[in-house]
């Protein structure tokens, strides 16, 4: 794997949860742990494809832990580590501006 280099803070936190949807997963994963049909039923408009790829990246980055429990269906359950924690207290005040800011944004054109 090659060694990232960035170029400043946000640089490096984009490249970590970039896209459209890992804002969102992280944001459900902040209420609790989520089994993987409650995560999909909450990011409204993910394919499980994607949503497979991105707890995939969450979870190699270090932000979401994947938990098997052993039983007859297997159970798995996603949840944040406390440095996924870490990212979403840092995205809060975002979520707040978009949240103070959405009825502008949406009569945008």
């Amino acid at each position: 794997m090659k060694k990232r280099t960035y170029t400043c803070g946000l640089d490096a936190a984009i490249d970590v949860m970039g896209g459209k949807w890992k804002g969102l997963i992280l944001f459900w994963l902040g209420e609790g742990p989520l089994r993987f049909g409650e995560l999909r039923r909450s990011v409204e408009g993910i394919s499980e494809r994607m949503l497979i790829l991105h707890l995939r990246e969450l979870e190699a980055s270090g932000l979401v832990h994947r938990e098997v429990h052993q039983q007859v269906p297997p159970k798995v359950e996603y949840s944040l580590t406390d440095f996924g924690h870490t990212l979403l207290t840092a995205l809060t005040p975002l979520g707040q501006w978009g949240e103070d800011h959405m009825e502008r944004l949406q009569s945008i054109p």
